[in-house]
């Protein structure tokens, strides 16, 4: 049975890789979904038979259970809370790397004891304790350092994914607050966690690996509270990469080759993501995730001007005088749930003869490629949907840009104000159009409450209203 778990984890190890590259392009993600679902199921069927199991009384119906929870909040949630569905899923694993940690710390007391004890004590236990009862001093204390490194990461996962689920659904503020002390604060309960580490490799006791937990909890607690909204992108890609980790963490502990593989794929892949989008803003991933968002070094640049509004007839003649359009979907488009309407205006300017592309931030939304699923959901076609390194030199050549329901990653402030929260971030530089048509709900400031003065500019009108409601109108007027 040895040979056929350690057969089916390769197995599994390759069809997350295969997931992993498949996700990378719109053509192959369905089916690197599967690869996923596949390789998942034959790692829980094969770890159900493996060696050391047992329990199935406990652990078929809590699958079972667990399957069917998931499947019901994965059905119903919407497309818009999809980030905070993900942050809520690390939140998960961080807190299962917590309690496989304590429980291995209890398995080697009780390994301890029963070893004491001799005779057919050691028998008694369960797999794992009998493979702990087999290790040496020095293989004990190395257990030591795994299981409090994944309670450590677990509990800053599971705090910092609550926060950000808090920050994403509207239950916690997006600003970037910091109790008095700040980063003094983050450094104190991370010597305090190296403390209670050496403290607890040197003890064996519960005492300072519970300090050590607690310290790490305020520290994914404070280190998320800390980082404002525009930023969350980035915050839930990195969340994603310390659940892989904590995976991680919690397969050296239970000696799960699987679990060591899959975890450090997450984790690094997660890792790696986050780079490329703070690259993509123009910030340091240390920044991001140390200094939080709107570290601004002086008053911001006052914006002159007002917001001229238009209705659907003006843009619709607009848009029929056009050649080119480039659409720019934002977080909004998706609140609105507008990416059917989006689609039809899309084949519909097409069957007229016009270019029409889709110019995708690396940020948009609140999600890593939420606006390509979105449009993908659509059937909006891929190689029309380009991103910002593709498509931002041709904006001063386009007729028209519409704008729907993004903010941030459309603010020339990025570029003309050294004292903005995003200056230096990489923007689309839609304002370079010859015309350019907001759909927003209103005169208000985006999801991190930075003032953007391309809703000022000569060339952009403000077309008002629910993105929804909105394209409703100008389709009729549009044939």
């Amino acid at each position: 049975m040895i040979g056929f778990t350690t057969a089916a984890y390769v197995v599994a190890a390759v069809l997350f890789i295969l997931s992993l590259g498949g996700l990378s392009n719109q053509e192959s993600a369905k089916r690197a979904v599967w690869y996923g679902i596949v390789g998942m199921a034959l790692a829980v069927f094969a770890t159900l038979i493996g060696p050391g199991s047992g329990l199935w009384l406990l652990s078929v119906p809590l699958i079972i259970g667990g399957g069917l929870i998931g499947y019901q909040l994965a059905s119903k949630v919407e497309m818009t809370q999809m980030p905070e569905l993900v942050a809520g899923m690390h939140a998960l694993v961080g807190l299962a790397a917590v309690f496989v940690g304590f429980n291995a710390h209890f398995e080697i007391g009780n390994a301890a004891a029963a070893v004491a004890a001799g005779g057919d004590a050691v028998k008694e236990l369960g797999a794992f304790g009998q493979l702990i009862a087999k290790k040496s001093a020095a293989e004990i204390n190395i257990l030591y350092v795994e299981l409090s490194l994944g309670v450590w990461i677990g509990a800053v996962t599971f705090t910092g994914s609550v926060i950000a689920y808090g920050k994403l659904s509207g239950r916690v503020t997006s600003a970037a607050e910091k109790l008095p002390g700040g980063h003094m604060l983050n450094a104190g309960a991370a010597a305090l966690s190296l403390l209670c580490l050496i403290w607890y490799l040197n003890s064996g006791g519960i005492f300072p690996l519970l300090i050590l937990t607690i310290a790490a909890l305020f520290i994914g607690y404070h280190l998320i509270m800390g980082i404002g909204g525009a930023d969350m992108p980035v915050v839930v890609s990195m969340l994603n990469s310390y659940s892989g980790w904590a995976a991680a963490a919690i397969g050296f502990s239970l000696g799960n080759d699987l679990l060591i593989v899959v975890g450090a794929l997450v984790g690094s892949s997660g890792a790696i993501l986050s780079y490329i989008m703070c690259k993509a803003m123009n910030r340091s991933f240390v920044s991001v995730i140390l200094g939080g968002f709107g570290g601004a070094s002086g008053p911001a640049m006052e914006v002159e001007g007002e917001q001229i509004a238009i209705e659907a007839d003006g843009v619709a003649a607009a848009l029929d005088d056009a050649d080119s359009v480039v659409i720019i979907p934002g977080y909004g488009m998706a609140v609105a749930q507008a990416q059917q309407n989006v689609a039809e205006l899309t084949r519909r300017l097409r069957a007229k003869g016009k270019n029409v592309r889709f110019a995708i931030h690396p940020v948009a939304g609140r999600l890593p490629g939420h606006m390509n699923v979105l449009l993908a959901e659509a059937k909006v076609p891929y190689d029309i949907v380009l991103e910002m390194d593709e498509i931002n030199d041709d904006f001063p050549e386009t007729d028209v840009a519409i704008v729907i329901g993004s903010n941030d990653i459309v603010n020339p402030a990025a570029q003309e104000d050294p004292n903005s929260p995003i200056a230096g971030m990489p923007v689309l530089e839609c304002w370079k159009a010859k015309q350019v048509f907001v759909s927003k709900r209103g005169q208000g400031t985006g999801y991190s409450g930075i003032e953007n003065p391309l809703f000022f500019k000569e060339n952009t009108r403000m077309f008002y209203g629910d993105a929804k409601a909105s394209l409703d109108k100008l389709l009729t007027m549009i044939e």
